[in-house]
């Protein structure tokens, strides 16, 4: 099983895994598409962005192997923002490979995916004036 290094391992603050430690020794848990509904809790919701803002930071366009990524966590996603990069396709192996629908996921995640506001203050600009009293 590949160990991606460098992904974080849970959603910040949070216990929602994004990543396992080790093989399941019962054998792979198998990828399955799980429905979300519209009224999932918010913290369900921000997991979901969490985890496709650390899918596409860490791989972005290109295929990845499932590796170490939570069955759990990527079965929320799977079959609709991150979908099979190879046929056949295996749901039950840690070497399969998956990408990111780029197009779907950017409608479904929009804040995942703007582009960084841009700094309009140029270094030779003096800092505005406060008008505080």
């Amino acid at each position: 099983m590949l160990k991606h290094r460098g992904f974080p391992g849970r959603l910040p603050g949070s216990d929602y895994q994004f990543v396992v430690r080790r093989g399941n020794p019962r054998g792979v848990t198998p990828l399955t598409r799980r429905e979300r509904f519209k009224d999932r809790r918010p913290p369900d919701k921000r997991a979901d962005e969490g985890f496709m803002a650390a899918l596409w930071e860490h791989f972005g366009e290109e295929p990845f192997e499932r590796g170490n990524l939570d069955a759990g966590r990527l079965s929320w996603v799977f079959g609709r923002e991150v979908i099979p990069a190879e046929d056949p396709f295996d749901p039950a192996s840690y070497e399969a490979l998956l990408r990111i629908d780029v197009k779907l996921a950017e409608m479904t995640f929009p804040g995942v995916f703007a582009a960084p506001a841009e700094d309009n203050y140029d270094e030779d600009d003096e800092p505005p004036e406060d008008d505080w009293e």
